[in-house]
């Protein structure tokens, strides 16, 4: 396969038809015909850089199941990315603080990532775990479960390899000890360690539908998916989540979200943190 130039390679309709429509069909980001130009400008250098035929040799990348990183690269340079390590770092804070002030540092502690998308919040939840870990803070008892409706990002997610972009608010030390940086074709990208991704696993999920048989948990991060839902759907989707967490447990929405109306009164630690009471 012949890569060539830049400026002569050509996307036609029936390829940015179906391009659009395999990211619609993942993340519900809807790109129109006004947006033609701006696929071919954001695409056409990663595949000069892949050293591929054009637009339909990559179209056949992005179809490629086991090709999930690229998938992922694609949606990044496609969208105004918002989803990234350690996003509201308050809340990590606040996660740090209430897991280290527990009374039982040895009890088992499960997490759940309920709008996980490609993974970015339950990977940078397993670093802070695993920096406690170490530091004796928590215990060795630990897990993360992460759930999307999109069977394709959850395909990137197990596969957690990222932009580098995405990994900026990650520390130079848990870089090093948690990543591995791509080289070659791979450069510009990090893959998350084995030991940690060992801690995370990752499942399909509609939050707009009753579910079972998952938790109790811990603490769960339900953050900027809210947004889609009208207010009613908003209001089921937040009882049911709550209702797998534990008396005493921690959830957190997106800041921007604020406080939605829920079943179980919640209890604000700071905002978008809230703590189920310990007797309901």
């Amino acid at each position: 396969m012949v890569a060539f130039p830049i400026d002569k390679q050509v996307l036609s309709d029936r390829t940015f038809e179906a391009i659009t429509a395999l990211i619609y069909e993942a993340i519900g980001l809807s790109l129109n015909a006004s947006k033609k130009s701006l696929v071919a400008s954001r695409l056409g250098p990663r595949i000069q850089r892949l050293g591929l035929g054009g637009f339909d040799d990559y179209l056949a990348l992005l179809r490629d199941e086991a090709e999930a990183a690229e998938f992922q690269m694609a949606v990044d340079l496609l969208t105004t990315n918002e989803t990234y390590f350690f996003r509201e770092p308050a809340h990590y804070q606040v996660l740090e603080q209430e897991l280290a002030s527990r009374s039982n540092k040895n009890a088992p502690l499960a997490v759940w990532s309920a709008a996980s998308s490609f993974g970015d919040e339950a990977y940078s939840t397993a670093m802070l775990l695993a920096d406690l870990q170490q530091a004796g803070r928590i215990g060795a008892d630990w897990h993360i479960l992460g759930t999307d409706i999109s069977h394709r990002v959850l395909l990137a997610a197990k596969e957690a390899v990222y932009p580098e972009d995405r990994l900026r608010n990650v520390s130079p030390e848990r870089l090093r000890r948690y990543c591995l940086r791509g080289e070659g074709p791979a450069q510009g990208q990090a893959m998350i360690q084995a030991r940690l991704r060992e801690r995370v696993r990752f499942g399909q999920l509609n939050l707009c539908k009753p579910f079972s048989g998952i938790g109790p948990f811990d603490v769960v991060f339900l953050r900027n998916v809210l947004i889609y839902f009208d207010a009613e759907t908003k209001r089921q989707v937040v009882d049911r989540v709550v209702a797998t967490l534990r008396p005493g447990g921690l959830f957190f929405l997106g800041t921007a979200e604020g406080r939605v109306p829920a079943e179980v009164p919640l209890t604000v630690i700071v905002p978008g943190a809230f703590r189920k009471p310990s007797k309901v």
